[in-house]
């Protein structure tokens, strides 16, 4: 599937507001981002000066994000969840902005519980392996 460069910058910037949230940026946090960014073709030196300033970066705007197509919306919302759960704990305001993002994507509720509940059921399994967006690029 083609994923337009506007669908590949919302899903770096929604990565980047999850990761933003907390305000903690967590190695593992760091290293999925990365992996994230590299998959949809950004630079290292883009997505590396932008984990640099993230905390500090008051402009980043926190609105909910629309994508093209379904696939790429839960796509998203799998690996944001598993984004924001990466450091064993799911901050309310992590959650809060994912279900914003999939109500606005016209995702199911209850597919969203049960991705948060199939998060949580991984904990402690080891290094992430596979990302949602895997399947679909």
């Amino acid at each position: 599937m083609e994923i337009t460069a506007q669908d590949k910058s919302n899903y770096l910037k929604g990565l980047l507001i999850i990761a933003k949230k907390d305000n903690v940026l967590a190695e593992a946090e760091e290293i999925i981002i990365r992996q994230l960014a590299k998959r949809l073709g950004f630079s290292a030196s883009f997505y590396e000066e932008i984990l640099q300033s993230l905390l500090s970066n008051d402009y980043l705007s926190e609105e909910p994000l629309k994508f093209c197509n379904e696939r790429l919306s839960h796509s998203f919302i799998a690996d944001g969840l598993m984004l924001a759960y990466s450091d064993n704990f799911l901050d309310k305001s992590e959650i809060d902005w994912l279900r914003q993002t999939a109500e606005l994507n016209s995702i199911d509720l209850k597919w969203f519980e049960n991705k948060i509940e199939e998060i949580q059921s991984k904990e402690g399994s080891g290094a992430i392996t596979e990302f949602a967006l895997d399947s679909i690029i």
